[in-house]
């Protein structure tokens, strides 16, 4: 695969897909030249992982960042941007999410609902705000036509969880706020406000020539992916097309939402 983007930015990349795609983006044969590693504790235990990737791979910045606080995000920005070096963001890959135990219809409380909506909406919200300024920076910098990932986009990872018309696994776990909110079912967080923000977004950026997606990784053998019952693909297997896929979109699928493979997905 020839190079996905310059730079790129993934959020929650401590563990399941974050992790993946860190990991297989640096293992590309033209690698990016800059890899921001992001999640909420990188010095803790579970960020060990990261640390010991980053460590072979100087391309690879592991950033501290909890997309709920402003100033975690604001500190984040200033350190991306000093590495940079005054060029600009090509691709932010919002991934972070929490995940609350399953929960029934009937048994969902307000507190649950509202936690999960700020970190996986409101969060995903202010990380794409802040690093605004990058990304409009590398698309009008850049020589290319049309969208792409390499040139500037936000990828929201998302799920079919989250479809009105499909409402995956809904026989599996009703997960209320997840689907509500910002689903993923591989790594279980939730997601229709997501699709709504990200269509926002495509709309918003359109003039910058932002590429703005979300899209549903599949069902993937993540920590989380199995708590409900076994996933059947692999997140190598997952990460590997959702690369793939990456590579491939352009601006006629901007504010469309799309799975692993680039296939069309109803809202």
């Amino acid at each position: 695969m020839a190079v996905l983007a310059r730079s790129i930015l993934v959020t929650g990349s401590n563990r399941g897909i974050g992790l993946e795609l860190v990991k297989q983006l640096v293992e590309m044969s033209d690698p990016p030249e800059h890899i921001f590693a992001t999640c909420r504790d990188p010095d803790g235990p579970r960020g060990r992982a990261l640390h010991d990737l980053a460590d072979k791979h100087p391309s690879i910045h592991v950033v501290q960042l909890d997309t709920c606080k402003p100033s975690s995000i604001k500190a984040a920005v200033a350190k991306v941007t000093e590495q940079l070096k005054g060029s600009g963001l090509n691709l932010l890959i919002n991934n972070a999410g929490i995940v609350k135990p399953f929960t029934a219809l009937e048994s969902e409380t307000p507190e649950g609902m509202l936690e999960v909506y700020k970190t996986n909406v409101v969060g995903t919200m202010m990380v794409s705000q802040a690093f605004l300024p990058l990304l409009r920076k590398a698309s009008h910098e850049s020589s290319q036509k049309g969208m792409s990932c390499s040139k500037a986009a936000i990828v929201n990872l998302s799920s079919e969880c989250g479809s009105i018309t499909n409402l995956l696994a809904w026989e599996i776990a009703h997960i209320l706020n997840y689907r509500c909110s910002k689903t993923n079912i591989s790594e279980q967080d939730s997601k229709a406000a997501l699709n709504m923000l990200t269509k926002c977004q495509s709309l918003g950026y359109a003039e910058d020539q932002i590429l703005c997606v979300p899209l549903h990784p599949g069902w993937l053998q993540t920590e989380m992916g199995n708590s409900a019952m076994p996933a059947t693909m692999t997140v190598e297997e997952g990460v590997q097309k959702i690369l793939d896929t990456l590579s491939q979109l352009s601006e006629k699928d901007s504010g469309t939402f799309v799975d692993l493979e680039g296939k069309v997905l109803p809202w």
